[in-house]
């Protein structure tokens, strides 16, 4: 049930935009097991000055084609599992879009199932303690 926010520069076409898309989402079964039709996603596209970032932090040289990857999912997964994660979408994003491992940073945030509402107005999976 991960809900994605992908935040880059703007200038992209649709067609870039979905493939970046599906290069994340394709990441997530492929290592997180996340089922194939649990696909919720934001991408939001910013002007020159918009996307502030420091272009040597941790000695990694970043560019004008930073992309940021928010990835909200309930709690659980084992480390490796994460690791096996940003691995994955770098090495699809970098095939798929052209898009340098540098310039891909993923920011995970867990929380449990009863934060999640998916319509309705119902917490579908929360479970009265």
């Amino acid at each position: 049930m991960p809900f994605v926010r992908i935040d880059l520069h703007a200038g992209k076409s649709k067609e870039e935009l979905s493939v970046i898309s599906r290069a994340v989402h394709q990441s997530m079964v492929d290592t997180i097991d996340v089922p194939e039709d649990d696909y919720f996603q934001v991408i939001s596209t910013h002007a020159q000055g918009e996307l502030l970032y420091d272009r040597a932090y941790l000695n990694i040289a970043r560019s004008d084609q930073q992309i940021f990857i928010q990835i909200t999912m309930k709690e659980g997964r084992a480390t490796r599992k994460k690791r096996a994660l940003y691995a994955r979408i770098a090495e699809q994003l970098e095939k798929n879009a052209g898009i340098r491992p540098q310039d891909i940073m993923i920011i995970l945030t867990e929380n449990t199932q009863d934060n999640w509402s998916f319509g309705n107005g119902i917490a579908q999976l929360a479970t009265d303690a």
